[in-house]
């Protein structure tokens, strides 16, 4: 009868701590730019003299792998793995609680972008490449243009699902667009500080360059890569 007159247990799940959901978000940006960094450099030596099979290879293994993330990191920190999107939940939730907390989203950036040098040094180490700061010019206004599109479509889509109920559709959502916006956009749709941070900075990999607008052949212009959430 003593038993019967307890309450019940609150099935409720506990919100992981803020120090778990860092590691988190450092882990999972750390693979992600492991796989993006990774599926270029394999696609360029299994695929030297095509650089349309390097791109659909690069893309096709990142959006498969972003998903997996997802879904794996998802129930601990959110799956943000990209400053953008972090930064868009704590101001879209500020006012209803919802989103991350102010004081948390400073932390949150920090382990994104620390976890993404991590992973492309550790897709480096893997395939035997020497490290290096890129000196290649990028940035143009076509490049530009291709970023913001690309994440301001990305923001779109994560809070249109969310907001709507459809959450449980994010991972292969995002792992669709993503592989779909590398094919659409100039850029090849980073869409990611984070990502670009280190796949493009700390790493000589395809996945760092840009195509040339002309290319005189198609040795002189390597896949590029694109992500995340």
């Amino acid at each position: 009868m003593a038993a019967m007159n307890q309450p019940a247990a609150s099935t409720e799940p506990t919100r992981p701590t803020f120090s778990r959901r860092l590691v988190a978000e450092a882990l999972g940006t750390g693979l992600l730019v492991a796989v993006v960094v990774g599926s270029g450099i394999a696609a360029q030596r299994l695929s030297p003299d095509d650089v349309g099979l390097q791109l659909l290879e690069n893309s096709m293994t990142t959006a498969l792998g972003l998903t997996v993330l997802i879904l794996l990191f998802g129930p601990v920190s959110g799956a943000h793995f990209n400053p953008v999107v972090s930064a868009a939940d704590w101001f879209l939730g500020r006012r209803s609680g919802t989103g991350i907390a102010g004081r948390h989203l400073a932390g949150y950036v920090l382990a994104q972008v620390i976890g993404g040098l991590a992973g492309a040094a550790a897709a480096n180490a893997m395939f035997g490449v020497a490290p290096a700061i890129s000196g290649t010019q990028r940035v143009s206004p076509g490049t530009l243009l291709g970023e913001v599109v690309a994440t301001a479509v990305l923001v779109l889509l994560i809070f249109a699902l969310a907001s709507t109920g459809r959450g449980a559709l994010a991972a292969p959502a995002v792992g669709a667009y993503i592989g779909a916006a590398y094919w659409f956009t100039s850029s090849t749709s980073f869409a990611n500080p984070a990502v670009t941070i280190a796949a493009r900075s700390r790493t000589p990999s395809p996945a760092s360059r840009r195509c040339p607008s002309a290319p005189s052949s198609p040795r002189n212009c390597s896949a590029r890569r694109s992500v995340s959430h």
